[in-house]
């Protein structure tokens, strides 16, 4: 296949195989097809060498080129242009509820759990080009970080600014977190409606009951993915403040209140995780990113442009230039 160029009957270009054929065929009969006159002697004449017998060959020449060209315009030579239009036929729209209390700076995964969590959420976002993402963040209180957007460029920009600032009260309100969560998607008219959910710690703060989130869920029909965020044991994690406003670390034991996760998972027709280290936790949302696929139909238009006729007409100038030399220049040879 020519840069650029297909053919739609490349099954024509095995009679080029005759060609060689036609060649060999001429070799053995060129001098058959010359008239020869026979004498005894032509010391009378005076012999010396002419070009023109000697380029009568062309004449062959041209007949093959014009066959080769006739059977390349056979097989159809011709370049596509191909525009391509999909459209999604199922949505999903996702409000990821993220924990940014003070235990999300603990160390146990590199550099810490919120900076490890932001470039894996990050690489998420970009896998999902054709739904809508939102962002909550809780701690003791939680609130709307970016409303649902198809606007990617938002929502990348809201997870590098999620930090823990004291601007809120620490603690860990799961339930008032997947209660926004659920309150920026019961009015989405998508046909899928994804939360996911993570904490590293116990609902420790807020009004809402984490159970009563979960049945609001429920009633929307919003699917909820939880993940646990730590790992097995101590982690390294604040403890105090030190004088300068900086962080104090010390060992602490990793609590997170796992059957609660599991069972908002279970009634919500979502998934427990838990994530132990940043490998694990890219894992995560690779399945997720699996299990919740966007539904997208794809159209493809062709717009060919065939490129046989100037081969044609190539064909026909080498035909006809045989024929007018075969008449004028070369018609005492014949």
């Amino acid at each position: 296949m020519v840069e650029g160029i297909e053919f739609a009957n490349p099954q024509f270009f095995w009679l080029l195989l005759a060609l060689p054929i036609a060649v060999v065929w001429y070799i053995f009969t060129r001098k058959r097809q010359t008239a020869s006159l026979k004498i005894s002697s032509i010391k009378g004449f005076n012999v010396s060498g002419q070009l023109l017998p000697k380029l009568r060959p062309l004449l062959f020449g041209f007949r093959l080129l014009a066959l080769a060209a006739l059977i390349t315009a056979m097989a159809r030579p011709q370049t596509v242009d191909v525009s391509t239009k999909t459209k999604t036929n199922k949505g999903i729209d996702i409000i990821m509820a993220i924990d940014m209390s003070s235990s999300m700076l603990a160390r146990d995964l590199k550099p810490n759990r919120l900076s490890a969590l932001k470039k894996v959420a990050a690489e998420f976002v970009n896998g999902r080009p054709s739904d809508r993402i939102g962002l909550v963040v809780y701690a003791g209180e939680s609130y709307t970080k970016t409303p649902i957007t198809s606007d990617k460029r938002i929502v990348q920009n809201a997870l590098r600014d999620i930090n823990f600032d004291g601007l809120i009260e620490d603690g860990t309100a799961i339930g008032m977190g997947l209660a926004t969560a659920v309150n920026r998607l019961k009015e989405s008219k998508a046909q899928s409606k994804v939360i996911i959910l993570l904490t590293d710690g116990v609902n420790n703060s807020g009004f809402i009951d984490p159970n009563t989130a979960s049945e609001l869920a429920v009633e929307f029909g919003i699917k909820t993915y939880t993940i646990g965020l730590g790992t097995n044991g101590n982690a390294l994690a604040p403890v105090a403040l030190n004088p300068n406003g900086t962080f104090r670390y010390g060992y602490k034991q990793v609590e997170i209140d796992e059957k609660l996760l599991k069972e908002i998972a279970k009634e919500t027709g979502g998934k427990y995780f838990r994530a132990t280290n940043n490998k694990k936790l890219e894992e995560i949302y690779e399945e997720i990113n699996k299990l919740e696929k966007t539904e997208i139909e794809e159209f493809k238009y062709y717009n060919y442009q065939e490129k046989f006729r100037p081969l044609v007409w190539l064909a026909g100038i080498l035909l006809l230039l045989e024929l007018l030399m075969r008449a004028t220049v070369f018609r005492s040879f014949v």
